[in-house]
């Protein structure tokens, strides 16, 4: 779990030592295992480089996600869905570091976090980050890792959450609600959740919730976040002449494919690095994750392939998504045949969840709560059933409690997301007129095309009507 402070007890003998040993001892002793002893206080560098490097992986799911969801989108909405992401990377990383790590780590309010712990990141720095512990004592998060390492890979995950949500309004919310919208989710959803599994005493991790990187923190409460906003803002309607196929035909697979390719990429960072050293489990999460992705990928991709006739690159890039959300909370917890099982049942089951939504008439545009929701959820369930390495043991109790866990999690994180979203439009309209949503937001909104195709215009390449376009923007943002 990952505040747990684990002490590593490594201890070899003085260098001197080791080679007058071996001298004694002959051959043979120069096949002793080297180690290197981290005491209370001190910085592993090995470990820090890794979770430093496993950060800047996160953070490259972020723009992954913007090109994922771009190509997904009609060509006049690719501007719109891509601002949505890259903007989390700036606001969220803002709100991280006001008050957001001090809610997910701060001192244990029961609900949520101390925000008066940490403001600013104060008091994090160079050293490992440290919180009270029993009696008085102080027990650090993590060992061997600079506190401020510890805060930057965590806001990694606090930037992609809002992000994963944008995927399910897609083409109908505007850009200043948005805003509103993700500061105030963070704030009300993801740091109170993550301070229940992941913070210093937070109840569901005494409990004995398990979430290795974040299927209930992350996959959980942003699917059912996005499928709360789909019955706020209602479904998409085809533009005159246009046909309810159209709204899901994606504008360009090939970025679809290169955002899978950065998603794939930057989710070893996201599960290896969620062990919070270069250690075995580290090991099993990063192998666990190529496995289910891999797994999950030829299923769903096999499963079309036998409804629909063709195999899909879409359908590709989906399944190895599905497989990737799956094996999030348990990528450091089970065997690597356990991953295979849990690719093969992320398929089947996302899959089955995503016709469901269609046969009830959710517009969740890219199946947010199909794949990344449910995916989450199957993988923290099964987690109960299939867990065996890492403290974890698969009992009828566990399976009880993360179930528990996940239902409690997907219930708060739907209804709270439905009374934001309520809200604010009771203040300003989430949604853009009627007249901008069919022609396309990107213009509407942001003044840009993402294909410009018309390069002898007047304007320098630009569509008509994207000169006078920034002199409107102000009235549709607010």
């Amino acid at each position: 779990m990952k505040w747990t402070s684990y002490m590593r007890s490594r201890t070899s003998p003085p260098v001197l030592g080791a080679a007058a040993l071996a001298l004694a001892l002959g051959p043979q002793a120069t096949m002793a295992e080297e180690v290197h002893i981290v005491g209370e206080g001190q910085i592993d560098f090995a470990h820090t480089a890794f979770i430093v490097v496993s950060m800047a992986l996160v953070n490259l799911m972020t723009p992954g996600l913007a090109f994922f969801y771009g190509g997904l989108v009609r060509e006049k909405n690719v501007v719109t869905m891509m601002m949505q992401s890259y903007i989390a990377m700036g606001l969220i990383t803002i709100v991280w570091v006001l008050v957001g790590f001090s809610l997910c780590f701060g001192e244990s309010k029961d609900f949520i976090g101390d925000p008066s712990s940490f403001p600013m990141l104060w008091n994090v720095g160079g050293a490992p980050l440290t919180h009270p512990g029993p009696d008085g004592t102080t027990v650090e998060f993590v060992s061997g890792i600079p506190g401020l390492a510890f805060a930057g890979y965590q806001g990694m995950f606090a930037v992609i959450t809002p992000a994963l949500m944008t995927g399910a309004f897609a083409d109908r919310v505007r850009f200043g609600p948005y805003l509103v919208f993700i500061v105030l989710w963070l704030l009300l959803v993801y740091c109170p959740v993550c301070h229940w599994v992941w913070g210093p005493d937070g109840w569901m991790g005494v409990w004995g919730v398990k979430d290795f990187a974040g299927g209930i923190v992350v996959h959980t409460t942003a699917g059912f976040g996005a499928l709360a906003s789909v019955f706020v803002v209602g479904n998409r309607k085809p533009a005159e002449g246009e046909s309810h196929e159209a709204l899901d035909t994606p504008g360009s697979i090939p970025m679809v494919a290169l955002g899978t390719a950065l998603l794939w990429f930057g989710w070893f960072g996201f599960n290896a690095g969620s062990a919070l050293s270069a250690n075995e489990f580290a090991a099993y999460a990063a192998v666990n994750s190529q496995i289910s992705a891999s797994v999950a990928l030829v299923v769903w991709v096999s499963i079309e392939w036998c409804r629909d006739g063709k195999p899909s690159m879409v359908g590709l890039c989906v399944g190895a998504v599905a497989g990737l959300a799956t094996i999030t909370p348990a990528a450091g917890f089970v065997e690597p045949w356990a991953a295979a099982v849990l690719g093969f049942m992320a398929s089947v089951f996302c899959y089955l969840c995503v016709e469901f939504r269609k046969w009830n008439n959710w517009d969740d545009a890219l199946d947010v709560w199909g794949v990344h929701g449910m995916g989450g959820v199957l993988g923290s369930v099964m987690l109960g059933a299939l867990g065996s390495i890492n403290g974890v043991d698969a009992s009828a109790e566990f399976f009880g409690k993360q179930l528990a866990a996940v239902t409690l999690t997907a219930v708060y994180s739907f209804f709270v997301s439905f009374a934001l979203l309520k809200i604010i439009d009771s203040f300003t309209p989430l949604k853009p007129e009627a007249e901008s949503m069919a022609s396309g937001l990107d213009m509407h909104l942001h003044g840009e095309s993402a294909y410009s195709r018309n390069s002898s215009s007047s304007s320098g390449g630009l569509e008509k009507g994207a000169v006078d376009a920034p002199a409107k923007l102000m009235n549709t943002y607010i």
